[in-house]
């Protein structure tokens, strides 16, 4: 196991839960890390980790702390206000220096911004700064034991191992296995979707609809696009989906990957629309050539991502493979 330097930092939502923000510090602690948490990390206004300027200075310690991995307390909301301000450079200077930085939800706007601002400084992807999607403080390592079973324990084992493997520098891809309805349909020996060379992106779902249009959205033309959302029920999903899809951004893409999207309420009027309505009629409208898809999309659902305990660390900003073979997607990077 290797120790690392790991800098906690809040940039969006205030810590509401402060047993598993201790949880959280104590497991990595655990684990052989040291851990430094920032000054301002249990900050409180509004529903805010802090005012924005005080964000803005957590953000811009975690860059400069030369730590080895800066992880976020938690999502909520309030890094797309941040957005003009944001210590892009930063940030990209401590990436360069071998810092991690990881998170999700909310997050999802830094990364997406910082893949935007690579773009416009860089003139492409594929070559600038690398963020992380996966765990967060006090959702996953301070995740309950007591809440957790034999079979599944808390905090998850699959999670710590894929973030140990990071740390280590061994992680070099995952693996899931895709739901029978979900999977294309081969043809001969070839694998039903072999891409590669295609950057990886996305994140929550809502978080990157509210980029569309604004500076901070990188275009990603033959690109991989994951996805995940918590507490949108499945018709606000197909809504923001159809969002992306009018836009051009789905039908631009080599191939989009539904993680979890969790913690939502049928209501009686659904009538048997789920969230596997929305998913086919979404690979419905990628399969064939439109105006807005020029040619098909495969569309791999259950990526191990999103507001669950079981989650992959997936590398966004960087080109990858994705191949499906027979049930089980494998997705490799360098």
């Amino acid at each position: 196991m290797t120790h690392q330097h790991i800098y906690v930092y809040s940039p969006s939502g205030a810590v509401r839960d402060k047993a598993a923000f201790r949880r959280g510090i104590n497991r990595l602690k655990a684990l052989g890390h040291t851990v430094e948490v920032d000054a301002d990390a249990l900050r409180s206004h509004q529903r805010f980790a802090g005012p924005d300027e005080v964000r803005l200075a957590a953000i811009a310690r975690a860059a400069a702390s030369q730590a080895d991995v800066a992880l976020i307390s938690r999502g909520g909301y309030g890094l797309t206000r941040l957005l003009p301000q944001l210590p892009f450079d930063a940030v990209a200077r401590s990436i360069e220096a071998g810092m991690h930085w990881v998170g999700l939800s909310d997050f999802t706007a830094l990364q997406l911004g910082l893949m935007a601002h690579q773009q416009r400084t860089h003139g492409a992807l594929g070559q600038g700064a690398v963020t992380w999607a996966g765990p967060a403080l006090g959702e996953d390592f301070g995740a309950d034991p007591a809440q957790g079973t034999e079979d599944a324990p808390l905090p998850d084992d699959i999670m710590e191992s894929c973030f140990e493997d990071l740390l280590c520098g061994l992680g070099e891809g995952t693996g899931w296995r895709v739901p029978k309805r979900d999977r294309p349909v081969a043809t001969g020996d070839e694998p039903a979707v072999s891409i590669h060379n295609a950057v990886l992106w996305g994140g929550n779902l809502a978080v990157l609809c509210s980029l569309v249009g604004t500076p901070w959205m990188p275009s990603v033309p033959g690109g991989i696009l994951f996805l995940e959302d918590v507490g949108e029920h499945p018709y606000r999903v197909e809504r923001m989906l159809t969002q992306l899809l009018y836009a051009g951004i789905l039908g631009q893409q080599q191939a989009v990957l539904m993680g979890q999207f969790t913690q939502y309420k049928p209501v009686p009027h659904d009538r048997g629309f789920k969230l596997h309505s929305v998913t086919d009629w979404l690979r419905q409208q990628l399969s064939a050539p439109t105006a807005w898809c020029p040619r098909g999309v495969p569309v791999l659902g259950d990526l191990p991502f999103g507001h669950v305990p079981t989650k992959v660390l997936l590398p966004v900003g960087k080109p990858v493979e994705l191949h499906l073979m027979d049930k089980e997607a494998l997705m490799f990077w360098d």
